[in-house]
């Protein structure tokens, strides 16, 4: 199984910072932020991984990184020109995923205590053409998008609310996901929303439509590590996590 890290975006949320370097190259503790991904895949026994990343700071990635063999891992870019959104970032993976190979995708700000091994071995139990999302309840689900679960089959997701006033459920929708290589023609069938982007949710949703959308839901600490509030917690929970 492969993996693939979505690294690009502005970053508005942690401006002035994100005006010298892309976020996902940020301090947490000793590291870079999208250090923990890249870990928490290798750890899963997934070494061939795809970053997406931005134009602004790809000299830095390629100096930092290199090929991967200091993380134990395999590393390849590709840049993604616009912030046309997630599914648009995640097209670009297309070419590197074979045919009916199922991998793993993180967004690089997304940081986690959880191993993600238990969770690879159960998607890699659903039939093909499936897709799995990791959840994690939180106080204020209304930030998030939010999982309305199957009352008939609760091992489903019937669809997935992008930020609700009246939230169905108290869990939000992490920045783990796994597919197979069918996600890129139903992100070929998606339209841009409102904002101009190809939203991931949608993605999530032609898979609830079809009853293909399942779920775990993860332990441990999980952080969106993209406001100034997010990172100083960030450095709190991963410490130790990378040597």
């Amino acid at each position: 199984m492969k993996g693939v890290i979505l690294a690009g975006g502005t970053g508005t949320r942690l401006y002035p910072l994100t005006r010298l370097i892309n976020k996902h190259l940020l301090p947490v503790g000793r590291y870079p932020m999208v250090c923990y991904g890249i870990e928490r895949l290798r750890q899963a026994g997934i070494n061939d991984i795809l970053m997406v990343i931005g134009k602004q700071s790809a000299g830095l990635y390629a100096d930092f990184f290199g090929s991967g063999e200091n993380f134990g891992v395999k590393l390849n870019f590709r840049v993604q020109e616009s912030a046309g959104g997630i599914a648009e970032a995640l097209e670009l993976a297309e070419g590197f995923i074979a045919a009916g190979e199922k991998f793993v995708v993180l967004l690089g700000d997304n940081l986690f205590l959880d191993d993600l091994t238990p969770y690879v071995q159960q998607y890699e139990q659903q039939q093909s053409g499936s897709a799995r999302v990791l959840l994690k309840p939180v106080d204020d689900p209304r930030r998030y998008g939010v999982p309305v679960f199957d009352q008939k089959q609760p091992e489903l997701i019937t669809y997935i609310e992008e930020k609700p006033k009246h939230p169905k459920s108290k869990y939000s929708v992490t920045g783990i996901y796994m597919y197979d290589d069918t996600v890129f023609s139903i992100i070929k069938g998606i339209s841009r929303s409102a904002r101009g982007e190809l939203e991931i949710t949608d993605v999530n949703n032609r898979y609830a439509e079809q009853g293909k959308l399942e779920y775990d839901i993860l332990k441990l600490w999980w952080g969106d590590a993209g406001t100034p509030e997010s990172l100083r917690e960030a450095e709190v929970y991963m410490r130790g996590v990378l040597p």
